[in-house]
């Protein structure tokens, strides 16, 4: 059977279905998760939405229409399922996303929402009756039809400057909507009426990506507990604070507020007496993880436990006894589900990854969508006492005509003496009698991690299948192995990383089967620093060759991305204060030891790591006589998303691999 499989190529990346958020019926006997498929022939993708039973059984596609259809949740009561999407319905198609409900048991959506400025994210009322929702508006006109009106003469102006003041002004690939703000506002079902809860209030809800983890609704239906911004000028950085609104009366109350904590993910307990959040102590270092955080009503907030040294990620589910709380966090390069017991102030690991990617809870049933290093996301049910069950297969097929090679978790000993986790790809049919190839897969962040997770965009078993090791190394300033090594490279970025890389890569030379010739490094977004950083620092010769996405190549010019007041702190200091300080570890600064043959890569779209970083490394190396080749997308960002575009991007990278590889052009 083994010898009729083929190894993982890019266009099997595209024939996966990628299965996103999930949202469980109240009487958790069902769940539905949002699907995307891809066509390489049409060069995009459409997503539909799915009906899992959690007994078990074929999945029945719900959803048949839309392109776009995504967000899905139930109704407190189970009898329909809500939902955002962009449709041509009845003659009037959406210029921006509305929302639509449809019946479990099939029928056609209906739209519920006609709001000109669009529907980004939102909740059920526990009445079933009404559904808050975020949108941006103009902030200074009042009611829908001005709304409507402005969003109409915006639309058709001829102008095409942005214009702004302000501090926050674009995230990752888009601006922030101009002239606008992130309010929420109030849909009533059966009137179709919306009402903006924040209009002529002085309160907006984040500016990066606003969605349903920003707010709360109060299990009565009277209370809005949201996270905002309290200071005048808005930035990514600046700590949050809890407001809650008062539905009838429509005051706003600050019930969490300390200048040096940054608080999220807002959650109320079962009851409404209690609120559990996400904290993070950012006036102690910016670098501080989020904790779980619980206050009671007229009481003042608490961390739970500041020595699980784990970070919490949104959203927050409370059990249905109001004595615990679920979330996601890493551990070890794995992301698992947690319970965290509020009398025993414990947590415990509910359900194992790989990587978690989404979960939730009802009636006693947890659904988690979780994948790993060796297979997309699977979606299993979990109740007490009984075994996981899967809900799905739907790559279970595409699965048993590839043969992916082997992997392992190893550690070594890298800088400062601290063990460092690796994961280590083997190609399909490794035989450790002959020689391979080593290639490093270097993971951005700094703070994230290579995880146990079945990554699209840098597939290791897709790499693996090209005849190469691949090492994925979590170095010092990775996620989940701790506090103290997160923030162990806090003002002197390239230096215990470098330490890490180099440390793994003789570690995998010891091994019998690797090629010291033969030894590459990539990386995208801080990996591409890494990359770049190792030009510079690394022996000549030692690196046959490498590839650099998205990479950050000068940390002044940095200050055009959208995160930039985030950089100073992590570097040390602002380079008009301290040039010094900045440009030692900055790549550009020792571009003249630069000698290693380097792939550019970047898309115009890049905000968080604009397009001229890659520019400038790459007209650096051509301008001192160093082999580079360049591909630039104007219609990609941080990511590759398009299939032919990452068809592209795969073949150029595996063309420069093996233009630089002395095995290969022996082979030739």
């Amino acid at each position: 059977m083994a010898k009729n499989k083929k190894p993982l190529g890019v266009d099997d990346l595209w024939k996966f279905e990628r299965i996103g958020g999930l949202s469980l019926s109240p009487d958790g006997a069902q769940a539905v998760c949002t699907v995307q498929t891809f066509s390489m022939e049409q060069n995009k993708g459409q997503s539909a939405l799915w009906l899992l039973s959690t007994f078990g059984g074929a999945p029945r596609r719900l959803t048949q229409c839309g392109e776009k259809d995504g967000q899905a949740a139930w109704s407190p009561t189970g009898e329909r399922i809500a939902f955002v999407a962009r449709r041509e319905q009845q003659g009037h198609k959406d210029e921006a996303p509305q929302l639509y409900v449809i019946a479990p048991d099939g029928g056609e959506a209906q739209r519920v929402s006609d709001f000109a400025p669009g529907i980004e994210a939102f909740k059920w009322f526990p009445d079933g009756k009404r559904i808050a929702f975020v949108a941006w508006v103009w902030p200074e006109l009042k009611g829908t039809r001005a709304q409507s009106r402005r969003f109409k003469e915006f639309k058709e102006r001829k102008e095409t400057a942005y214009v702004t003041s302000e501090a926050q002004y674009r995230y990752w690939d888009h601006h922030l909507p101009m002239g606008r703000v992130a309010h929420l506002h109030v849909l009533d079902l059966a009137s179709g009426r919306i009402t903006d809860l924040f209009e002529g209030k002085p309160y907006e809800l984040s500016r990066a990506e606003p969605d349903a983890n920003c707010f709360d609704i109060a299990p009565d239906g009277r209370h809005i507990v949201f996270a905002h911004d309290p200071q005048a000028i808005k930035r990514l950085d600046n700590c949050k604070a809890l407001a809650e609104l008062n539905l009838r009366t429509r005051r706003i109350e600050v019930v969490a507020h300390d200048k040096g904590w940054d608080m999220e993910a807002p959650r109320y307990s079962p009851d409404g007496s209690r609120i559990a959040f996400i904290a993070a102590h950012q006036g102690k270092k910016h670098t501080m993880p989020g904790q779980l955080a619980v206050m009671a009503r007229g009481a003042r907030w608490q961390v739970l436990r500041a020595d699980w040294d784990h970070a919490l990620h949104a959203p927050l589910r409370w059990t249905e006894d109001g004595q615990g709380v679920l979330f996601a966090a890493e551990e070890q390069a794995r992301n698992h589900l947690w319970r965290f017991d509020l009398r025993q102030r414990s947590a415990t690991r509910l359900v194992s990854g790989g990587w978690l990617q989404s979960f939730d809870a009802a009636a006693g049933v947890v659904v988690g969508a979780a994948d790993a290093l060796d297979h997309p996301v699977r979606v299993h049910a979990h109740r007490e006492g009984e075994a996981p069950r899967r809900l799905e297969r739907f790559n279970d097929e595409l699965l048993a005509t590839l043969r992916l090679g082997t992997h392992e978790d190893v550690r070594f000993t890298g800088a400062q003496g601290d063990e460092v986790q690796m994961w280590v790809v083997y190609p399909p049919g490794f035989d450790a009698r002959k020689k391979y190839p080593v290639l490093h897969s270097i993971h951005g962040g700094p703070h994230a991690a290579a995880g146990d997770t079945f990554h699209y965009r840098w597939n290791h078993h897709v790499f693996a299948a090209q005849g190469y090791v691949v090492a994925g190394v979590n170095y010092h300033g990775s996620s989940g192995f701790g506090y103290a090594f997160l923030d162990s490279i806090t003002h002197r970025w390239g230096e215990l990383e470098l330490q890490d890389v180099e440390a793994a890569t003789d570690w995998l030379l010891k091994k019998p089967w690797a090629d010291r010739r033969r030894v590459f490094a990539s990386g995208g977004s801080y990996g591409g620093y890494m990359v770049a950083w190792m030009n510079a620092h690394a022996k000549p010769g030692r690196y046959q060759a490498y590839v650099c996405h998205a990479g950050c190549f000068d940390w002044v010019s940095m200050f055009a991305e959208d995160a930039y007041t985030w950089f100073p702190r992590e570097l040390g200091a602002s380079y008009w204060d301290d040039m010094a300080k900045v440009h030692a570890q900055s790549p550009h600064a020792f571009a003249a030891k630069m000698k290693t043959p380097t792939l550019v890569v970047h898309g115009a779209l890049d905000y968080r790591v604009p397009d001229g970083q890659g520019l400038a490394y790459y007209n650096t190396l051509k301008a001192r006589g160093v082999d580079a080749r360049l591909v630039w997308f104007p219609d990609e960002n941080h990511w590759i998303l398009k299939p032919r575009n990452s068809r592209l991007w795969y073949a150029e990278y595996f063309d420069w691999l093996r233009r630089h590889d002395p095995g290969a052009r022996r082979r030739a």
